[in-house]
């Protein structure tokens, strides 16, 4: 969904949290992603629009999302609750009537005065522990126009900001907010185009593209998924390195395992998932010497 002079835009939630430089952080995830990651683990994300979450666990079986959805999405068959998502327009009036809470719409709109008002809320952690606001997504700059307007107003009250990103955007884009970005968070799935392809639904062209030209004009930590058979042969190691060997602006790379803390979001969404496993450790410590190697800073979390 683009800006459209409206101001507002969907995010999936916000979180705070505290990294491991015990800087404060607000987190804001905006919703859209034109990368469909095998292993993602916020498929919630993945839609521009709002979706609707399933806890089963919570549901009573009590019938009230029956009655109310009108296009007989939701359905008792021999007393089992069934959710048919193929017809479900994700309206949201069953999630209303819900008295357990079992269903969620999963994203709220936002405007840019909304997020504006939380981020202020804490200027003082910001300024005291030298974090900031990170805007993240799905693919945040997909909404290039909402989130160039955050990323002003941030500047504009000296908040640090940082844009988490895979890369795959017209660099057209990276240049309308280089001058109120702080940090970027970009990602390296695979160095194969074809393994890229394979489980992300797009090539890495682009992406590798807009790294050369971002790395010369901003800083930047690059994070690679680690993931066995994903990026993980001798090949994909090697051109790693290969492709990273001048630092220019990457201060940091981070190696981050693969986990399966999102697979259960997948049932709840009525959508299917694959099963993967982290890189092994040794391939990660491997991988790891050759970028130090290289003069990097890398942060191993395998």
């Amino acid at each position: 969904m683009g800006y459209s002079g409206c101001r507002e835009q969907y995010l999936t939630y916000s979180i705070f949290l505290f990294m491991m430089v015990l800087a404060y952080v607000q987190r804001y995830f905006s919703r859209g992603c034109n990368l469909k990651c095998a292993w993602c683990h916020n498929p919630e994300s993945q839609s521009a629009i709002p979706e609707l979450m399933f806890h089963e666990k919570k549901c009573i079986g009590c019938g009230a999302c029956v009655d109310i959805c009108e296009r007989k999405a939701r359905r008792i068959a021999n007393g089992q609750l069934i959710h048919l998502y193929d017809i479900c327009t994700n309206c949201g009036k069953c999630a209303e009537v819900c008295y357990s809470r079992a269903l969620e719409i999963i994203g709220q709109k936002y405007t840019d005065e909304d997020v504006m008002e939380e981020v202020m809320k804490d200027t003082h952690l910001y300024n005291n522990s030298g974090g900031g606001v990170t805007f993240s997504g799905g693919e945040a700059m997909l909404q290039i126009d909402f989130l160039e307007e955050l990323l002003k107003k941030c500047k504009a009250m000296e908040v640090s900001t940082a844009v988490d990103t895979a890369g795959n955007i017209p660099w057209e884009y990276f240049q309308r907010i280089l001058p109120y970005t702080d940090l970027f968070l970009y990602d390296l799935k695979s160095m194969d185009c074809n393994q890229h392809q394979k489980f992300t639904g797009v090539d890495n062209g682009r992406i590798l593209t807009n790294l050369n030209k971002l790395k010369k004009n901003s800083p930047i930590w690059v994070r690679i998924p680690c993931i066995k058979n994903v990026n993980d042969s001798d090949k994909e190691i090697e051109a790693y390195c290969r492709y990273l060997q001048h630092a220019d602006n990457i201060q940091r790379i981070e190696l981050i395992p693969y986990h399966s803390y999102g697979e259960h979001k997948y049932k709840m969404l009525g959508k299917s998932v694959q099963n993967f496993m982290p890189m092994d450790k040794q391939i990660s410590q491997v991988l790891q010497k050759k970028l130090e190697a290289q003069g990097f800073q890398v942060i191993n979390y395998c």
